[in-house]
């Protein structure tokens, strides 16, 4: 075994001080006592990254710093009031400052000029961080974890290292590569897949299936190959519940290893997860985590930037590119063995531009296999353009506001809330449709703040709105938030014609549903569904053509409730690829893989894609059921 730390300092000059020599991660700090080496070392790290090919990082010594009031004093004196709004935030244990500015450009400045300052006067290392446009608790609530726990994650961020490097060579490895199918095969709901090799036991994804009840709405953790004790890294592709919905579960067993995400995903994955507590405590059911294991989650978060490269075991290499599904989502690919195999985790994607994100990514090193969704893949799953949505969406609002009616667009939490918002700012922004209040209930204006904290992970024209003429889409003034079922019954009985955005998206609970029982008996209204609608789910029932539900009313009653309102389905507007878009994907990478693997759809969909994909590309595909596993090395 190879001492990488030890390798490592047999390049450094014998008069530079190294007094401590750590990992973060797989990122490795040196910490210096001589002042010259850390402001500029000459090119001797760049040279020694060159040689061994890990990211290498020096910090002062933390007994040289400047003191945090001097030090606070000085960084406030060269930002003056330029950046805004900033929060200045000290690391002692690791000679960082964090700050958090309302507008972080001004704090980095020119090719970065204003950090190397801060960095020469106060000898800090500086990290920024954006201030939400809109605020949000539960962002101030994540980094408060962070920073709270800071003594704890130099040590657990140490071990981390201390296992990439345990078995380190810059050499290729044989062996074998296993992934087995713990959810999300063949049905859509609780992704969760095993991945194994020799030395190393990965798991992608852990979700809940939301239209589920038991046992059936979690993943099979109970099959013998999957031991929680062994797991040496957990990677999250995006923040929707059938994908993160249970990584606090994992911490409740005793998991105490990396999390993988964005960093968008990790804030949303938080909120979604109290929320699905919260969601539990209000049907009276018992909870199967608490908010002691979502912060343990927190607390245990690695996150990575799209196309930044990062070991996480000993022989596993992951790299985030934009996968076009939601926020900060991601596809995981996988550099295994040193060059034995290339392996990518899709997650969801979305081959096609929206109002919210660039497409998904085709471009990478190397391919050999691969999974890919299949929620719109069987050979009925032809979606109209987006501009044909568009205007479907129009004539909906229009046509109900001649009646006098409401809108009810019942939305995931995450990227279908926020794509319709855009969508309809614009629309009114236009004078395609009248000006009427669009009022957002449940999660969605926090994550709707979320998203104004990452505006670098949104599509281009987005990002130039915001950054370039200071117009930030989300900050208009039709969007109003409902906070209480006061405001709720108000909007419902007072408000005339509006647009109701509300959680969740299958009305399987949440605001939504709520809404639905008020305003489902009068014709006036309109439902519009424009998101997937699980099988058993309330929106697929409704969406079948059923008009007769007994429904939970307040007081524990029950209430029958009759749909007299109209009932619309826009697909278009998925944050999932259409059957074209899959195909076009697959068609579109470079280099092609040789084998795909078909999950996340029912299951006729599933074995239709798979079908199709080996007729069109001459490919090996297959659809494996949950509990399968498939060798791919």
């Amino acid at each position: 075994m190879v001492d990488i730390l030890k390798e490592i300092l047999k390049d450094i000059p014998k008069d530079v001080e190294i007094s401590i020599a750590l990992f973060e991660a797989a990122n490795i700090v040196l910490y210096t006592k001589n002042r010259e080496f850390f402001l500029d070392n000459n090119g001797v790290i760049k040279d020694i990254v060159n040689k061994i090919k890990k990211r290498i990082e020096v910090r002062i010594d933390p007994s040289m710093t400047v003191d945090q009031e001097d030090a606070k004093k000085e960084i406030e004196k060269i930002l003056k009031d330029e950046a805004g709004q900033i929060n200045i935030i000290f690391d002692s244990q690791r000679s960082q400052v964090v700050i958090e500015a309302e507008k972080p450009g001004l704090v980095i400045g020119k090719s970065g000029e204003v950090l190397r300052e801060i960095k020469h006067k106060t000898l800090w290392t500086p990290l920024v961080k954006r201030i939400p446009a809109i605020r949000s608790k539960l962002i101030e609530n994540v980094r408060q974890v962070l920073y709270e726990n800071n003594d704890y994650r130099r040590n657990f961020l140490h071990k981390i290292g201390e296992r990439i490097y345990a078995n380190w060579v810059n050499e290729k490895k044989e062996g074998w590569i296993r992934v087995s199918f713990l959810g999300g095969a063949r049905q859509v709901g609780r992704s969760c897949l095993y991945l194994q090799t020799q030395e190393s036991r990965v798991l992608l994804d852990c979700g809940v299936n939301i239209a589920a009840s038991g046992k059936d709405a979690y993943p099979y953790f109970e099959t013998p190959e999957f031991n929680i004790n062994a797991l040496d890294a957990v990677i999250i592709s995006h923040p929707h519940l059938d994908h993160c919905g249970l990584v606090p579960l994992l911490f409740k067993m005793g998991y105490r290893g990396p999390v993988y995400w964005t960093a968008p995903t990790k804030d949303i994955a938080a909120l979604l997860c109290l929320d699905y507590i919260s969601v539990a405590f209000k049907e009276a059911k018992k909870a199967i985590f608490s908010a002691t294991d979502v912060k343990e989650m927190v607390k245990h978060s690695v996150w990575l930037d799209y196309e930044e490269v990062c070991d996480i075991t000993p022989d596993i290499r992951i790299t985030f590119y934009n996968a076009g599904h939601t926020l900060g989502s991601a596809m995981v690919h996988m550099h295994i063995g040193n060059g034995l195999h290339n392996f990518l985790y899709s997650g969801d994607t979305k081959y096609a531009r929206t109002k919210l994100l660039e497409p998904a990514v085709t471009k990478f090193p190397r391919l050999e296999t691969m999974t890919l969704e299949s929620t719109y893949g069987g050979k009925d799953n032809v979606q109209p353009s987006r501009e044909e949505c568009e205007k479907q969406l129009v004539d909906v609002i229009k046509n109900t506001i001649e009646r006098k009616g409401k809108i009810l667009i019942p939305v995931l939490g995450v990227g279908r809330a926020q794509e319709v918002m855009l969508i309809v700012e614009e629309l009114i922004r236009k004078n395609i449709i009248p000006e009427i209040p669009v009022f957002i209930q449940g999660m969605v204006w926090d994550v709707t703040a979320i998203h104004t904290a990452y505006p670098d992970f949104l599509n281009n024209q987005v990002k130039k709105a915001i950054f370039h003429q200071d117009n930030n889409p989300f900050l208009s003034k039709i969007f109003k938030q409902i906070g209480s079922g006061k405001e709720r019954q108000q909007v419902i009985e007072e408000t005339g014609s509006c647009i109701i955005l509300a959680t969740s998206g299958m009305l399987t609970g949440g605001a939504s549903v709520e809404y639905f029982r008020e305003l489902a008996d009068n014709p006036r209204n309109s439902l519009v569904f424009v998101s997937y609608q699980g099988e058993g789910s309330l929106g697929r029932r409704i969406q079948s053509g059923e008009k007769e539900f007994l429904m939970d009313a307040p007081e524990g009653r029950k209430e029958n409730v009759s749909v007299k309102m109209e009932v619309h389905t826009i697909e278009g507007l998925s944050g999932h690829s259409s059957r074209n878009e899959l195909t076009r994907f697959v068609y579109n990478l470079e280099p092609r893989p040789k084998k795909i693997i078909i999950v996340h759809g029912e299951s006729s969909r599933c074995l239709d894609l798979a079908s199709t994909l080996h007729k069109l590309n001459k490919v090996e595909t297959t659809a494996p059921k949950n509990l399968e596993a498939v060798r791919i090395r």
